[in-house]
């Protein structure tokens, strides 16, 4: 007599016999949305697609993220088990020719560009709010101010993307000078104010990848989550080793599937991976000395950061 129990399996079945709920799956495999984006594409009050992304959530089918007071919903691909991907294959093959589904396609495309924001928009309007998002995302995980006393005192470094001046704020404890590099006025404005009095900073506004600095001006250079956002990131590490004599600092996320960045904050790139750094410095004359994972912050929503040692050679 057969004893295994079918749970496991009904567990992945049962959410699948209502058109909405496959809708949803269908939706959410490519995109990451809230629970008004689904009702707006799905065409459906809010309150029945609530309802659906419960029972999905408790079946396992979707997983769910918070940001600030906001819910993000996207499939679970990462923790669907062979017979659940199994079972979404054929669901997925079955129902995409299915006039709805179509009109899903379209509408996500809409609803998703009534979001979009490029990162210059966006941190020209996030301005002195940054500190408390970058804090959001990454929780205590940056703050590497131990280390900063290894620093020699008599260098002069530079904060390529310096943001709201956290960064540069620290630098100048420990070294001759600082000077402070944002293409966004905004910022620099809060990092003025943040950093009122401290006489050892300069702030300049200009392009990571077109800096107003004679070559090796620098003893050291700082690339403080600024990569993701540009274009093409070698020319930014081309340029920090153009005026740095010595090494070059990266900090940034690792690789991840954070799709929805690229629409609601301007992200270019999911991420770095050692390999992916490697590849880039290569290009820019450099070699990644060292790439050491951060230890992520329990509390912070955002994905893991990596630090990177960048020399010439």
């Amino acid at each position: 007599m057969n004893t295994t129990s079918p749970l496991p399996l009904l567990q992945w079945i049962e959410p699948l016999n209502d058109l909405a709920r496959l809708r949803i799956l269908r939706t959410l495999e490519a995109n990451e949305l809230g629970v008004g984006e689904l009702a707006a594409v799905l065409q459906l009050p809010q309150s029945t697609v609530s309802r659906h992304l419960k029972r999905l959530l408790e079946a396992g089918w979707i997983v769910r993220r918070s940001v600030g007071t906001s819910a993000l919903y996207r499939l679970a691909s990462a923790t669907l088990d062979d017979s659940a991907r199994t079972l979404w294959s054929l669901a997925e093959s079955a129902i995409s020719e299915i006039p709805a589904c179509l009109e899903d396609e379209q509408r996500v495309q809409e609803v998703i560009s009534r979001r979009h924001v490029d990162s210059r928009r966006f941190f020209g309007d996030l301005g002195g709010e940054w500190t408390d998002l970058r804090e959001t995302l990454f929780g205590q995980s940056l703050n590497m101010r131990p280390l900063l006393a290894f620093l020699d005192s008599d260098w002069t470094v530079a904060d390529l993307g310096c943001g709201t001046g956290q960064m540069a704020g620290e630098l100048a404890n420990w070294v001759r000078r600082v000077e402070a590099v944002d293409r966004e006025e905004a910022m620099l404005e809060a990092a003025r104010k943040r950093l009122l009095g401290v006489d050892n900073i300069g702030f300049h506004r200009a392009d990571a990848c077109q800096l107003p600095f004679d070559d090796d001006y620098f003893d050291a250079t700082i690339l403080s989550l600024i990569l993701h956002h540009l274009e093409d990131p070698s020319m930014a590490l081309r340029e920090a080793s153009r005026i740095t004599a010595g090494p070059i600092m990266v900090l940034d996320m690792m690789s991840h599937d954070r799709k929805d960045y690229r629409d609601t904050m301007g992200h270019l790139h999911l991420g770095f991976s050692n390999d992916d750094l490697e590849a880039i410095a290569k290009t820019s004359g450099l070699h990644v000395q060292k790439y050491v994972p951060l230890p992520p912050d329990p509390a912070s929503s955002g994905p893991p950061v990596f630090v990177a040692r960048l020399i010439v050679g």
